[in-house]
């Protein structure tokens, strides 16, 4: 008898790919194996996010973000309900702390309200500290939708709930190399050899790569991006009720430094957004030739650098200076000294930038016979997990003739 072949293999396990296999599973009488490089599940974006739940205030009306990010909110809501797995429905607020930044804040609000948000609150200077007694801003916009988890526990349970339905979950299983046995697909893995019939990249920060070695040439590549926390020393967790936001870059797809209660106690505050010189590096020191060649040989990447070379450096700066991160956040909570701040963790967001510089906004999934790859799928992709799964799977129905 020889090696089994399974119906689907789906690379990665973060919360996007348990996501996928636990809609599959359920729905489908599928032999499917989920393939994790690193010894558990959520090793990377999944695992080191902070934890927030969100509305869908931000995204184009019309995108795959908005819909899913609006969809997935509730459903992760209810899911959490009925496994018991600690959340809380919180809400934040965006802060305004220039004339300058109005007329986004407008437009957030109205991407809000297209997107379906109820009871957004435009708040005054005053009404501000309503719900944030120390912060300072012109005008404030209360957003009740957003909330926090923590994504680790969400992904275990994905995860426990695909195995009930019969998918294997393989970890210490990063895939090297791939090739064709007629219609087979073989996957070479560092736990050994894989067969299936179709395969699913939600591969994270390294799914371009992926992508390509499954023989299919994707339009963008992958650029990781470091975000740096501090903590708030215990003393200090009065200066924060919940979640506070200041009004974005509309022309860049982080959100800046913010304050984030988190669900298992403390509050964060960051991330800013530098380039890592290594897609799974957490230290300002991490490094490899590999990736970092992969950035600066990509022409995309000297076109977005030459467009955004100022905003880039003042990340830059902020990484290696707490006082310059310290008078970020001061322009939301003035009493913030660099006394209340610890240092904290670190994340590394894939972003896909195509090769005119530009990065990618909308989630990115691109199709070939007998595959389906996730080639863009950061922030809210946590808060819209089951909906992309579900997405994710209704592709794989049709292309895959389930």
């Amino acid at each position: 008898m020889g090696p089994i072949t399974y119906d689907i293999a789906i690379i990665g396990g973060g919360i996007v790919g348990t996501a996928t296999a636990k809609q599959l599973a359920e729905k489908y009488s599928l032999s499917m194996i989920v393939l994790e490089a690193e010894d558990h599940l959520a090793a990377h974006q999944t695992g080191n996010n902070s934890g927030v739940i969100h509305s869908g205030l931000y995204y184009k009306p019309g995108s795959l973000k908005a819909k899913t990010c609006t969809e997935g909110r509730e459903q992760l809501y209810d899911f959490c309900e009925e496994y018991e797995i600690p959340h809380d429905r919180c809400g934040k607020v965006v802060v305004a702390t220039s004339e300058e930044e109005i007329p986004q804040l407008d437009e957030l609000e109205r991407r809000g309200r297209e997107n379906g948000l109820q009871g957004l609150r435009r708040l005054t200077s005053e009404e501000i500290k309503e719900y944030e007694p120390h912060v300072s801003g012109i005008e404030g916009l209360h957003v009740p939708q957003t909330g926090i988890v923590d994504y680790s526990l969400v992904t275990q349970k994905y995860a426990e709930l695909a195995q009930i339905s019969g998918t294997e979950i393989q970890t210490n299983a990063e895939v090297i190399d791939f090739s064709k046995d007629g219609e087979t697909f073989v996957l070479e893995t560092k736990a050994g050899e894989i067969r299936c019939k179709h395969l699913i990249n939600c591969g994270g920060l390294q799914c371009d790569r992926i992508a390509r070695m499954c023989g299919v040439e994707p339009d963008i590549k992958i650029v990781p991006f470091r975000g740096k926390y501090y903590e708030l020393v215990p003393d200090s967790h009065h200066l924060v009720s919940d979640l506070i936001y200041p009004v974005p870059d509309p022309s860049f797809p982080f959100l800046g430094v913010h304050f984030t209660r988190m669900i298992h106690g403390g509050i964060e505050a960051g991330p800013n957004a530098v380039l890592a010189f290594k897609r799974e590096g957490y230290t300002k020191l991490s490094f490899s030739i590999k990736d970092t060649l992969a950035t600066f040989g990509y022409s995309g990447f000297w076109k977005l650098a030459g467009q955004y070379w100022q905003t880039g450096l003042g990340e830059f700066y902020r990484s290696f200076s707490k006082s310059a991160f310290v008078q970020a956040l001061q322009k939301l909570i003035p009493k913030i000294q660099s006394e209340d701040l610890i240092a904290g963790g670190a994340g590394v967001r894939a972003q896909a930038l195509d090769k005119d510089g530009n990065l990618i906004d909308d989630f990115h999934i691109l199709q070939e016979k007998g595959m389906i790859h996730v080639l863009n799928a950061p922030s809210p992709a946590a808060t819209a997990s089951l909906s992309i799964g579900q997405t994710i799977a209704d592709i794989a129905q049709e292309q895959f003739e389930l």
